[in-house]
């Protein structure tokens, strides 16, 4: 009677250990990551794989309260000397993390989009003089507006097409962010496309005042040397001549 006692109680072992692990999973899924946290470590210490690995999993979401590289490791391990895949998986991204550790830091605190406003898209501002007083002066300072514009359209083209800036993570840096990591990046990433853009408004402000200045003035000269050429200059003009005349005049 003892006996079929024992075996009864050791045929039963095995369902109260899945109907634990379960309700862990119950609890996990509902998040409530406190009491998972306590079953899943109770499984896990008396050696269950499954536990083992998710309580791996915890530690290095920060499910369990914080993130804990080491524990999670540990844990994994654990779970991966005993055939569980998704530890073995979870321990090598761990590996890759630590080589591409500047990587990932890179893109979510560093990276400043240089390389948007460089090479083909560097666009410097033109040099205007101040005003231009030939047909040859005019046409070679719109010829640099139009370049310099041609270079600036195609540089809000590329801009517009890289956003939002976290498609030029590579994908391989991407796989092993965590999701905080990720969200970090989004947000950095976020306010280096706003200053992109506000730098590129600035940059055309600057210029397009530049050529309103040259325009205003060579317009000015143009419009008071056909003045000139057609019937003297303007009244205005011709006091200022005089008041030079008077003021350079050779004493008597």
């Amino acid at each position: 009677m003892k006996l079929k006692i024992l075996l009864c109680l050791l045929f039963a072992m095995p369902v109260a250990y899945a109907d634990e692990l379960a309700d862990a999973n119950a609890l996990f899924d509902k998040k409530d990551y406190a009491q998972a946290l306590k079953l899943y470590t109770k499984l896990a210490n008396g050696g269950n794989v499954e536990a083992q690995q998710h309580l791996g999993e915890m530690y290095w979401y920060g499910e369990a309260g914080a993130v804990d590289d080491a524990q999670a490791q540990a844990w994994f391990l654990k779970a991966a000397a005993k055939g569980n895949k998704a530890s073995a998986a979870a321990l090598e991204v761990m590996k890759k993390r630590v080589a591409r550790k500047n990587d990932i830091e890179f893109w979510m605190r560093k990276y400043d989009g240089a390389d948007l406003k460089d090479g083909p898209y560097r666009c410097p501002a033109p040099r205007l003089p101040a005003l231009s007083k030939d047909n040859a002066s005019i046409k070679l300072t719109a010829d640099k507006v139009d370049d310099w514009q041609e270079c600036y359209n195609a540089f809000v083209s590329n801009l517009n097409a890289s956003m939002p800036l976290t498609k030029k993570i590579p994908a391989d840096v991407a796989a092993l962010m965590k999701q905080e990591e990720t969200d970090a990046a989004r947000v950095y990433l976020a306010k280096v496309e706003e200053n992109l853009v506000e730098e590129a408004k600035v940059r055309r402000r600057l210029v397009l005042a530049d050529v309103a200045a040259w325009r205003s003035a060579t317009e000015a000269w143009v419009t008071e040397h056909n003045a000139i050429i057609k019937g003297g200059p303007t009244k205005e003009r011709q006091e200022e001549i005089d008041a030079r005349k008077r003021n350079y005049a050779p004493p008597k």
